[in-house]
């Protein structure tokens, strides 16, 4: 089963922070609720794991990610991953990611997303409707987390303050433009247990399907 989004989302940062933010693969990935970066392979691949549980269903899928374009001058990047699961579950996404001035917000940033999404196994049952509003809501949770990591990057011109218990983090790939205080950015808070949050997702889906069931009867 294939799932397509497009979606653009404001950003409450400047998009050299936002681009910063976009080109460091490994805090990238711990902004997607459930996954991380576990092995770089080479300068664009790594290994990673997510875990996702979505009401019965659940795995765990082992996986890669493979940096198809890091484009500074666009600030742009393409992306692909994929991986599967012990049950049989396999998942595999494209994703072309641009950080854009935002339209009506001068000095903030807008990132635009589109993605294609296959899905086999047992997360296929839902049906691509519920697929598609599950990619949703987690493309909702991975920008919240996106918007937190990339305010705590320094503004342009102003320094980077470490702390002294603050982790480190992965330098940016090599070539990608993005400034050296993406160097100093702590790990976003993440959903809990760092797994993909399927009650709230199941909570968020009963209220678009109530929401749905009065408006349709509304228009009889």
């Amino acid at each position: 089963m294939e799932v397509q989004l497009d979606k653009r989302y404001p950003l409450p940062v400047d998009p050299e922070r936002a681009w910063a933010l976009l080109c460091d693969i490994r805090t990238l990935a711990g902004c997607m609720p459930g996954a991380q970066i576990t092995e770089q392979v080479s300068e664009n691949a790594y290994k990673g794991l997510m875990k996702v549980k979505v009401g019965p269903a659940q795995a765990q899928f082992g996986g890669t990610v493979d940096v198809l374009e890091l484009d500074p001058a666009a600030r742009r990047l393409v992306l692909r991953g994929k991986g599967a699961d012990k049950g049989g579950s396999s998942a595999s996404m494209e994703l072309h990611a641009v950080i854009e001035p935002h339209a009506d917000a001068p000095g903030q940033a807008a990132l635009h997303g589109d993605a294609r999404i296959e899905v086999n196994g047992k997360f296929a049952q839902f049906g691509a409707r519920m697929m598609v509003q599950v990619s949703e809501l987690l493309l909702g949770q991975f920008v919240q987390n996106f918007a937190a990591a990339a305010q705590q990057l320094p503004a342009a011109g102003q320094p980077a303050e470490l702390g002294a218990d603050a982790p480190d983090a992965a330098p940016a790939p090599p070539g990608s433009g993005a400034p050296a205080a993406a160097d100093s950015l702590a790990p976003p808070q993440r959903q809990a247990a760092g797994e993909l949050n399927g009650l709230a997702i199941l909570w968020a889906l009963l209220k678009h399907w109530v929401a749905g069931l009065f408006g349709s009867k509304r228009g009889h």
